[in-house]
């Protein structure tokens, strides 16, 4: 019980907040990683997804990447890595991209490919190109799916960035092995209710932008009026 005691006390003290090592910069160092890897796997997974959903060629190869990518361990690959181009920030993005890429990979893949086939018919008889047929006709629709392969990804991104402590890194991981090292268990519980904090808090925000994006529902365009209105008031 004492544990629980200390980890609130931890996490109630004002002067633990502030400072290099306080609670906020460890908050944001890791909010900054999370997003670095989430942005590197949807320059690598949406391309892909995008181009292999809309010409429905490559699917298994797709899927055989995406379970392979899965398998790999998360520490073994940053612990090669670092073998390889040594400490800094480059190996733990590098290791986060295994967790990262295959749900976006499979979301903007799935999203695609399951849009409508009359839908997509129509808009080529209309006489688009491929490209407006994709960025026009097939992307707004594959949008909540794609939304949610993001989601996945922001998550287990999230949850595994800890691992940046573990080259001397910042981040919210470094209350976990630093509480791990020097036998302060309350830290290690104060590290992982932050990690599942902000992580719910992403997982919200996506979620709403999930509900937002379904087509058909004018729900993006009433709120992009809103805001307009509003502003202008």
């Amino acid at each position: 019980m004492s544990l629980f005691v200390d980890a609130w006390h931890f996490l109630t003290t004002g002067a633990n907040w502030g400072g290099t090592g306080g609670i906020g910069q460890r908050l944001l160092q890791h909010l900054w990683y999370s997003l670095l890897a989430v942005g590197m796997s949807a320059v690598v997974a949406v391309p892909i997804g995008l181009m292999i959903g809309h010409s429905r060629r490559g699917s298994a190869l797709i899927v055989g990447f995406a379970n392979a990518m899965r398998a790999l361990p998360t520490l073994g690959v940053l612990t090669f890595v670092v073998l390889l181009l040594g400490l800094g920030l480059l190996p733990p993005l590098l290791a986060l991209l295994t967790v990262g890429i295959p749900p976006l990979l499979a979301g903007t893949y799935a999203g695609i490919a399951n849009v409508d086939p009359t839908v997509v018919d129509a808009s080529r008889a209309m006489g688009m190109s491929e490209s407006r047929v994709l960025f026009g006709v097939e992307l707004p629709n594959a949008l909540p799916v794609l939304l949610t392969g993001l989601r996945a990804a922001t998550l287990q991104v999230v949850a595994t960035a800890t691992i940046a402590a573990y080259v001397n890194l910042g981040g919210l991981g470094r209350y976990i092995f630093d509480g791990i090292s020097l036998y302060h268990y309350d830290k290690v519980l104060v590290g992982a209710i932050l990690v599942a904090a902000l992580a719910l808090t992403l997982d919200g925000l996506l979620a709403f932008a999930v509900y937002l994006s379904a087509p058909g529902t004018g729900r993006l365009r009433r709120l992009a009026a809103d805001s307009q209105r509003k502003v202008a008031e």
